[in-house]
């Protein structure tokens, strides 16, 4: 199964989401990914009498040499809209591992629960700003912390996943493959 979910730059939620959610492999914009490699994870993980796989894959993820999959171009001044890689990548799988494959995209809905759920955010923090008529900030997570940060130190800057993460060097002690 190769799940796309939102990760138009950065593959927080997709890393998250995928750890959590038990994915065998994770497809983030931060690594480009070869689909050879993460063929071969599969068929290692089969290899050892696992029947199925989940891929999670973001909708920003790009193969080694492609290109991002698009589904409409953005006008006046809007970006494009993201989407269909998750077709692509079942697609390419289900040729190089034999494996009949499918895929499904999560909704903005879904993915928002994901991402609330695996950022730390505390609804509760959120509240008590509200509360307080504090605005204009969000509720982050920095360890053992809950902090405030400025909305607008947030969006003048995207956050890309650091490759040495703890949690990515976790996953691929796992055994979780990334597709490089």
């Amino acid at each position: 199964m190769v799940v796309e979910v939102m990760g138009r730059h950065a593959g927080w939620i997709v890393l998250y989401a995928g750890v959590s959610g038990g994915a065998d492999v994770i497809l983030i914009p931060e690594i480009p990914c070869n689909l050879e490699h993460a063929a071969a994870a599969i068929k290692a993980r089969e290899a050892y009498g696992s029947k199925s796989s989940i891929v999670v894959v973001a909708d920003g993820a790009v193969p080694v040499g492609g290109e991002v999959a698009v589904l409409e171009e953005g006008i006046d001044g809007r970006p494009d809209r993201l989407g269909g890689i998750s077709v692509r990548v079942a697609t390419e799988l289900e040729s190089l591992t034999g494996k009949e494959t499918r895929s499904v995209v999560l909704g903005t809905f879904s993915a928002g629960v994901c991402r609330r759920a695996s950022t730390g955010c505390s609804p509760h923090g959120a509240f008590e700003l509200i509360q307080r008529r504090v605005f204009d900030v969000m509720v982050a997570n920095r360890p053992q912390n809950l902090v405030n940060v400025p909305l607008a130190d947030v969006v003048s800057r995207t956050k890309l996943v650091p490759l040495d993460l703890d949690l990515v060097q976790t996953a691929r002690a796992t055994g979780l493959s990334f597709g490089d």
